[in-house]
């Protein structure tokens, strides 16, 4: 219909003056805002396979938690601020000023989805602070593991500056204070004794790509193994803390495609991640893609098309598996509840 304007065709005579009438009235029933009836307004992000990380709408959201102060970037190895081109392709980021986090938003609908108001979140690679500290904010309880000292050091000082920052939801039994993130150090193979207390309702991740980004050069960390001690590892931690989770909960893992840096060619990380979930006992249940901002792409792209043939990737891959029955799962994480109470609001 846009390119019938430019040509200056009649839409009245086409017929498609109706449609186009239609297709904005759909518009508004999808996102519209938060203070009518349509999706955007009751699950904060409408509940549909393509994540618009791009729009308009996500982006506001995000700038309200940027809003918070999260500095997730600090504790990052400093050869990893500011490369733009690898760190573009990572799981659920956006970039700051040169340095990849991860995207807080996305945080907030998977908690808020799917895991119970005042439940645990378990992560075994936790990283930077943002998914602890919006567990945090939304009333739930976050235990995060991560193999760098200097990274956990970062991240409870991060908290330490926010806590007494507003609730974004109202916790349960009328508690005033968020729960204190927890951030484990250590080597996540060695899960069962780190967090073999850990009752989890649920599992939220975005694990490291292999060898896309190498983050130490400490011989336990997966990102500088050679890809079949990698998966090896991989498969081992997912299995342990799929056995933390409670029966009728949901995992989530935010991951993407992984070129084998020799060959070219994809790895299959998705599949493979698929696989070990089903490998630890659960089901395969939802999947959702993830459209991140294009940032340096298509600064990149068309270099790397015209060297390689390779498609500019700006998506990631949100997998949802379920421990147990889906429908009661459903109805142990209740009524969503969309954060509105915003600092700065």
């Amino acid at each position: 219909m846009e390119a019938l304007k430019i040509e200056n065709y009649d839409l009245e005579f086409t017929g498609l003056a109706d449609l186009e009438a239609r297709l904005n009235e759909l518009k508004q029933e999808v996102w519209g805002n938060h203070q009518n009836g349509s999706l955007s307004a009751k699950f904060g992000i409408p509940p549909i396979s393509v994540l618009r990380a791009d729009s308009e709408e996500w982006q506001e959201r995000k700038r309200r938690w940027d809003a918070l102060g999260i500095n997730s970037e600090k504790g990052r190895p400093q050869e990893l601020l500011g490369g733009l081109g690898k760190l573009a392709a990572k799981s659920g980021v956006g970039l700051t000023g040169g340095t990849s986090i991860f995207n807080p938003v996305l945080c907030e609908i998977a908690y808020s989805w799917f895991s119970p108001k005042g439940g645990t979140i378990l992560d075994p690679f936790a990283g930077g602070s943002v998914r602890g500290i919006v567990a945090a904010k939304l009333g739930r309880q976050y235990v995060g593991i991560d193999l760098r000292q200097e990274q956990i050091m970062e991240n409870r000082a991060q908290w330490n500056a926010l806590a007494s920052k507003e609730i974004i939801v109202e916790p349960v039994e009328n508690k005033t204070e968020a729960p204190t993130p927890i951030w484990i150090c250590g080597d996540s193979q060695n899960l069962d004794a780190l967090a073999g207390n850990v009752d989890a309702d649920m599992i939220f991740s975005c694990p490291p790509y292999a060898d896309l980004e190498v983050y130490s050069d400490l011989p336990e960390d997966l990102s500088t193994m050679d890809y079949a001690e990698f998966k090896r590892a991989y498969f081992k931690i997912i299995k342990s803390a799929c056995d933390r989770l409670k029966p009728d909960s949901f995992a989530c893992f935010v991951v993407g495609e992984v070129r084998d840096k020799k060959t070219g060619f994809y790895r299959n990380f998705v599949a493979e991640t698929i696989n070990a979930f089903e490998r630890a006992g659960l089901k395969y249940y939802n999947e959702m893609i993830l459209v991140v901002p294009i940032a340096t792409l298509a600064l990149r792209a068309e270099k790397t098309f015209n060297s390689s043939r390779k498609i500019g990737k700006t998506h990631q891959n949100v997998l949802v598996f379920v421990k147990g029955n889906p429908k009661a799962a459903t109805a142990k994480c209740g009524k969503v509840e969309v954060a509105t109470g915003y600092e700065n609001d």
